[in-house]
């Protein structure tokens, strides 16, 4: 099938403001996007510039806008958004060149929700790990799936008007700690949340939701950071 490619094309060298390219190319209906501009890229023109790695959906480097809507190139086939297809990069975050965006905002964030385990107890006596039980394990394991795509972030109308906000994926990593039966560090990072740019700027539009490639029901997840913050209980 032909298919029609219109992308956002910026070089901060040489160009003021963005502009939009349109390639015309033969595509099949089950070629993935990422096939599309690796073609391009390949065969029509070199100079375009994208992040990919694994092309698995595992990395989470090849988020952009398809068609309007936040997806992994590597995830979206062509006969699922047609035979006209726009390629865009993330919005809130400052482009770099063309589809790629500065993400060193994005990880600093996610940083501030100090992501590793916090204990400072002894290892156990005998040496084993710090053991959980399934339901210990099921009760943050849908958070353990973020792979920091930034999809859910930039799909975000709070983050679109204040880029200070903490954004769901740093959110979502909170949770993934937070409820962790292993874990002592759920007051430091409640109180980090409790901040005027954290969960208090979440209101529930579930775009997030929508735009997670992995599935996570990130506003759920948010909810019960919220409500752990009123009680103080991290069930």
């Amino acid at each position: 099938m032909e298919v029609t490619v219109k992308i956002f094309r910026y070089n901060p060298e040489k160009d003021q403001r963005g502009n939009y390219v349109t390639y015309k190319i033969e595509a099949d209906p089950n070629d993935r996007v990422l096939d599309v501009l690796e073609h391009i890229k390949g065969k029509e023109d070199g100079t375009l510039s994208f992040r990919r790695s694994c092309a698995h959906g595992v990395c989470g480097s090849d988020a952009m806008r398809i068609n309007g809507r936040n997806m992994l190139a590597c995830k979206t086939l062509v006969r699922d958004v047609g035979a006209n297809i726009t390629v865009e990069p993330l919005l809130g975050l400052k482009v770099a060149k063309d589809l790629i965006v500065d993400m060193g905002p994005f990880f600093d964030n996610y940083k501030k929700m100090l992501p590793y385990l916090i204990n400072d107890n002894p290892i156990p006596a005998d040496g084993k790990e710090r053991l959980q039980s399934p339901e210990q394990r099921a009760r943050f394991d849908e958070s353990t799936k973020c792979i920091l795509c930034a999809a859910c972030t930039t799909s975000c109308p709070s983050f679109w008007a204040n880029d200070e906000y903490y954004g769901p994926a740093a959110l979502v990593t909170a949770h993934r700690f937070i409820f962790d039966s292993r874990d002592e560090g759920a007051d430091q990072r409640l109180h980090v949340i409790s901040e005027t740019n954290g969960s208090v700027r979440c209101h529930t539009a579930y775009n997030c939701t929508e735009a997670c490639p992995r599935d996570i029901h990130i506003t759920q997840a948010i909810g019960e950071i919220k409500l752990a913050m009123v009680t103080g209980k991290l069930e």
